[in-house]
């Protein structure tokens, strides 16, 4: 059954409308065509494809978030293009990849219950790596030069609005202040103070266990976060989520409880294994038999023809003559990809 209530067509009609008013003024007609129908393509198909997947059993508002969030980044990073001086025709082909990227990691993310703020980030940890990784490509086929790939890398028009808001805030916060208007975080500083809370106590049992684990997570990659995040129960991973975002959190954990429980845990922790031909084999046949051979094939549509190879060779069970550590850097992208 489709997902009722989900206009996935007038969605992305109003997305595209949405972005029409707040193209920069600066760019020409093409470019600001370029960004509305992007949005508005990506958007759609996206849409229908949810829409037609009976299999996810999404609803309309798991629906729309999704396809909001590939509108989004698709006008965000088709403005970093345009910034990035690189020629139209390439424009696509990275497009493609960043809205694939989304599609995928959203709707694992929904499919696994976990956290929207802790979703939202690995999506833009991934947006980032599907761009990064477009420009690399072009590099490398020698259609652009390090240096202008280097320019490309730079172009953030997320970053870039989110600076102008704090700007605009800080700018008004001046004007209240010069008006009188003393926020309260400046008032009576010794008052606040006294009404501060006590330093918590450092936790036990299995709160310590999961404050343990938060603590060790905040120093790893966003990708890697959602990964150990995966092998725990749905409330584990949300109370350890929660614990991440808690200000002072070393504060929490008694040092000689940690060491401990983190020892425990590494004795659970899968061991990598060996770099070898069979290993890098059977490590793709997992990642096939829970994808589908069109995903994988879309994946490396653009990569060169020995990857492609290398890939094919994987599905009969053969090593494809490569160095293995190359194949071991095709595996695990593979994997972080789809």
């Amino acid at each position: 059954m489709a997902i009722e209530g989900f206009q996935y067509k007038e969605f992305a009609e109003e997305m595209a409308k949405q972005a029409k008013e707040l193209v920069p003024p600066e760019f020409n007609e093409q470019q600001k065509a370029y960004i509305v129908n992007t949005i508005e393509n990506f958007t759609k198909m996206a849409g229908e494809a949810l829409y037609n997947d009976t299999s996810l059993n999404f609803n309309a508002d798991q629906a729309i978030l999704i396809s909001q969030i590939i509108a989004e980044w698709s006008f965000h990073k088709s403005i970093d293009l345009i910034h990035s001086r690189i020629l139209p025709e390439h424009w696509d082909g990275i497009m493609q990849k960043i809205a694939f990227t989304i599609f995928e990691v959203a709707k694992q993310a929904i499919i696994r219950n976990i956290p929207q703020d802790q979703m939202l980030q690995a999506i833009e940890h991934h947006v980032n790596k599907a761009y990064i990784a477009g420009l690399e490509a072009l590099e490398k086929k020698k259609i652009i030069s390090h240096e202008a790939k280097e320019f490309a890398a730079k172009q953030s028009n997320i970053d870039d609005m989110a600076k102008r808001v704090q700007e605009e805030e800080a700018a008004q916060a001046a004007a209240q202040a010069g008006a009188g208007n003393v926020p309260p975080a400046a008032q009576m500083p010794q008052q606040q103070a006294a009404n501060a809370p006590a330093r918590p106590q450092p936790a036990t049992g299995k709160a310590a266990k999961l404050l343990s684990v938060a603590l060790f997570l905040k120093i790893l990659s966003q990708d890697k976060v959602v990964t150990i995040l995966n092998k725990f129960s749905p409330e584990d991973s949300q109370a350890i989520t929660k614990y991440m975002q808690t200000p002072d959190l070393e504060s929490q954990v008694d040092p000689e409880i940690t060491c401990r429980c983190l020892k425990e845990i590494r004795e659970y922790l899968p061991k990598k294994p060996k770099l070898t031909e069979e290993n890098i084999v059977k490590h793709l046949q997992r990642i096939f038999d829970n994808t589908s051979r069109e995903k994988v094939e879309q994946l490396i549509k653009y990569e060169r023809p020995f990857v492609k190879r290398f890939i094919s060779s994987a599905y009969d069970d053969e090593y494809y003559r490569i160095p293995l550590r190359v194949a071991g850097v095709i595996a695990q992208y593979v994997q972080d990809s789809i």
